[in-house]
Parts: C-alpha cells; sequence; structure tokens
C-alpha cells in the first residue's frame, strides 16, 4: 500500500516492533513517543492511518489522554482512519472509542495476522473517505463553473416591470412557475432570473428542450435508464430530474410534451420521485420546476392535446412574457444593449444609433422579437463601415409579413407562414431560422415537414 501511517506509543520497543511488522505495508511510517506534534504531522503529511496509544503520562491508565487526542486528530484530519491500542483489560475503554469515532483497536498483545488486518480495512476507510472529498471538491469546482449569473432583464415598459415584479414575488418561494410567450421573447432569461433569487441559487439549473426530444428518448433523458435497458444502454445513467435534484430543473417547449409521455411527468412531478428506465428502484428527487411555452396550454387542453391535471400542476404561478411589439421604447434600451456587446467583440468601439434608426427598429413589427433584433445588431455592426448605424444598415424582408396580415390565419397556416418566412430571411440555412424562431434545428425540420412546408433539401443548408 502507498500510504502513510503514524504510530504513537511511549514505548520504544512497541514502536520498534511496530514499524517492523508494518514496513512492506506502508511506504511511509512515521513513529511518536509523545502525541504532542500529532495533529500538525497529519496535515503536512497527509497521513492516512494512525496507531493510537490511550496512556502516555506515568501512572494514568484512565485513557483519557488518548481522547482527548483522538479528538484533535479528527479535528485536524477528519478524513485518517484512527485505531486504537489498548491493554487487555480496557475493551470497555476501546469500544468507547469506537463511539467517538475511531474505526477499530489492537489489543496488547496482538497478533501480527489480526494487527495487518485492523490496518489493511483502516488504510481502505481512509483513502474512501479521501477519494469522497476528492470527488466533492470537483463537484464544487464544476457546479460553480456551471452555474451562470443570469443576465438583467432590460426593460422599462409597464409590462416588462409587471414582469420583474413578480419574478421577485415568486423566487423565494418552491412554487411551481409556467413560463408563457412567443419565441425570442426570453422565456429561459426569465427562467434564470427565477433560478438566481431563489434559494437554490447555489445549485444547478438543468435546460431540457423537449422539443428537441425524439419521443423514444423522452422517459430516459428526463428520468434516466439503466445497463441493458435498451439496446444502447451501455451503462446506468442518471436523468436530469436526479441531476437537477436540489436545484431548478427547466422543461422549455413543455407545450410537445407527447401525451402518451405526459402521465409519467405528472406521476414524478406529483410523487417526486422517478423509476429509471430499466429498474424498480425509486429515486426520491428534490428539484423546483420551471417549464415554459409558446403555445395556449389551455387551448391544447380543450382540444385534447394536454393533460389538465398536469397544467395545474404546472402552472401555479404563471408569467406571460410580452411579445418586444408591445414594449415600447424597450427595443431601443435592447438594441443598446447588444450594440455594446457586439461593438467589443468585433472590435468597432464608439459604435451609435442614429435617430432615424432607432425610429425604424421602434416601427418594425418584430416577430422574432428579442433574438430577432440582437441578429439585426450583430449583423448590422458586422457590415457597418461607420461610426453611426443608420436606417439603411437595418433591412427586414418584405416577406415578413405585418401582424395584422396574419390575424385572419389559422394558428397551423401562420406557423407554416413563420416557417417559410424565416427560411427565406436566413437564405434558405435552417441552423439560423431555426435560431431566428426561438427552436431548435431538429424541431424546425419537424415542423417544417408536418406543416409541409416544402422538403428538407429545398434550397436549405445546414449550416
Amino acid at each position: 500500500m502507498k500510504g502513510t501511517i503514524v504510530i504513537v506509543d511511549d514505548n520504544r520497543p512497541v514502536l520498534d516492533s511496530l514499524r517492523f511488522i508494518l514496513k512492506n505495508d506502508f511506504t511511509s511510517i512515521h513513529t511518536l513517543l509523545s502525541p504532542d506534534r500529532l495533529p500538525s504531522l497529519c496535515i503536512e503529511k497527509d497521513v492516512d492511518v494512525v496507531l493510537l496509544d490511550m496512556n502516555y503520562s506515568t501512572g494514568k491508565q484512565s485513557g483519557q489522554e488518548g481522547l482527548y487526542w483522538l479528538n484533535r486528530i479528527q479535528d485536524a484530519c477528519p478524513e485518517t482512519s484512527i485505531v486504537i491500542i489498548t491493554a487487555y483489560g480496557d475493551v470497555d475503554l476501546a469500544v468507547d472509542t469506537l463511539k467517538r469515532g475511531a474505526v477499530d483497536f489492537v489489543v496488547k498483545p496482538w497478533t501480527n495476522d489480526k494487527l495487518l488486518a485492523t490496518v489493511h480495512s483502516a488504510y481502505k476507510l481512509s483513502r474512501s473517505k479521501k477519494e469522497i472529498l476528492r470527488l466533492k471538491k470537483r463537484e464544487e469546482i464544476l457546479k460553480a463553473s456551471l452555474i451562470k449569473e443570469a443576465p438583467d432583464l432590460i426593460g422599462s415598459s409597464a409590462a416588462m416591470k409587471e414582469v420583474r415584479k413578480l419574478i421577485s414575488k415568486v423566487a423565494i418561494t418552491d412554487a411551481n412557475v409556467l413560463i408563457l410567450g412567443a419565441n425570442g421573447t426570453g422565456k429561459e432569461l426569465v427562467a434564470r432570473q427565477i433560478h438566481a433569487l431563489s434559494k437554490r441559487c447555489k445549485e444547478l439549473l438543468l435546460s431540457v428542450d423537449l422539443g428537441a426530444l425524439p419521443p423514444g428518448l423522452f422517459e430516459s433523458e428526463l428520468f434516466g435508464h439503466s445497463k441493458g435497458a435498451f439496446t444502447d444502454a451501455r451503462t446506468d445513467r442518471a436523468g436530469k430530474f436526479e441531476a437537477a435534484s436540489g436545484g431548478t430543473l427547466f422543461l422549455d417547449e413543455i407545450g410537445n410534451v407527447p401525451l402518451e409521455a405526459q402521465a409519467k411527468l405528472l406521476a414524478a412531478l406529483q410523487n417526486r420521485e422517478v423509476t429509471r428506465l430499466g429498474s424498480n428502484k425509486i429515486i426520491p428527487v428534490d428539484i423546483r420546476l420551471i417549464s415554459a411555452t409558446n403555445k395556449n396550454p389551455e387551448k391544447m387542453v380543450q382540444e385534447g392535446l394536454f393533460r389538465e391535471d398536469l397544467l395545474y400542476r404546472l402552472n401555479t404561478i404563471i408569467i406571460d412574457i410580452p411579445p418586444l411589439r408591445q414594449r415600447g421604447r424597450d427595443i431601443i434600451l435592447l438594441a443598446s444593449h447588444f450594440l455594446k456587446i457586439y461593438s467589443k467583440k468585433y472590435e468597432k468601439t464608439e459604435l451609435s444609433i442614429s435617430k432615424e434608426a432607432e425610429e425604424k427598429l421602434l416601427k418594425h413589427n418584430w416577430p422574432g422579437n428579442v433574438r430577432e433584433l440582437q441578429h439585426s445588431i450583430e449583423k448590422a455592426v458586422i457590415l457597418c463601415d461607420e461610426k453611426i448605424l443608420g436606417p439603411n444598415n437595418f433591412s427586414f424582408r418584405s416577406g415578413m409579413q405585418p401582424r395584422q396580415d396574419l390575424q385572419n390565419l389559422s394558428l397551423e397556416e401562420m406557423e407554416a407562414t413563420m416557417i417559410t418566412q424565416a427560411i427565406e430571411r436566413c437564405n434558405g440555412n435552417m441552423s439560423a431560422a431555426a435560431e431566428l424562431l426561438g427552436i431548435s434545428r431538429q424541431t424546425l425540420y419537424n415542423k417544417k415537414r408536418e406543416s409541409g412546408v416544402g422538403n428538407r433539401d429545398s434550397g436549405t443548408n445546414d449550416q
């Protein structure tokens, strides 16, 4: 064993004997006649095992000295295993040390086999404790790197003030929240704000795009699976519910959950427990649930597409995010915010937006909401040659129909129209169109196929 052991006994022959017995089992052996240096030595040498005698002062046999140093070692090095050396008549004292944290005891005179077995077990326990501590520290580092500081919600309009007010009230609770709003309005940003202001802010917020999940992977992704549960299940895997336990789980595009999967989701939320696919073991989970959709969930319930009992479970609190066109001069505040970001990114400092350009931005309908505005500013910064962005730096395709032209369309027709316009606007770039619409590329392909908008290879690319 490549470990370190310290032997403490006021009897030199005992120390020499133990060193000889253990010389082939530890790479580093330290012996002390007095325990005075013991705590500092344990820290300095990263000691795995301490063999500790109970008495050091002449005439004292109470074992109180040993108990004192036992406590000192535990305070200084809680991962170090302590094995007590005691006389035959002090078994009761040795048992007391076990209650106080020692891992085992050796009775004088000992047998070498028993001594070695005891020390080996203590060493393995110490290494396990240190490995657990190492993994916990690693987890803390990884968690700290994953916990993102939520950007501020920009806007001074009455609608956004109301949203921020609602966020501040609901964040301090553990109530489930359903966020409604069109694509690109900032639903995930609102979820991050709620998490950042909650009691769970030091834990993870995990996001799951349910719209991008193939139906066959829904259960595995959310609840996990056991090895052999299906063809590609080569190892056990925790689902998002388990991974987010202690923190917040954000289920985006909750309206896309297949009806047959909604019962399993409801059961997990009601019972606060999950069962991995291919296993019978029940795993308790502790999550704060935030979900979001760009659909009308009540209408989906009426149409039989969404379970009413699941909706009640999700919408303890509803936060409705207004579209950008209803936020007034928030458009200019957001434009200035994105201008600072992209001016720095593309090293074009001192850029500003002219009054005429601001008027053009205010008049635009923004069907892609904040995400569209962000892309418009980035594009303008990249292509501009002047210090001031004018109206000509912002081009909005006439093919993007204003809101009033869409009013007489059905929901399916409106969706197909928006998909067509987004693909045209992005010159067939499906990745860019998906981002503009606020959905994943796979979801865009699925919706494109369902709505009959062209075909996957017609004038599109996967960049």
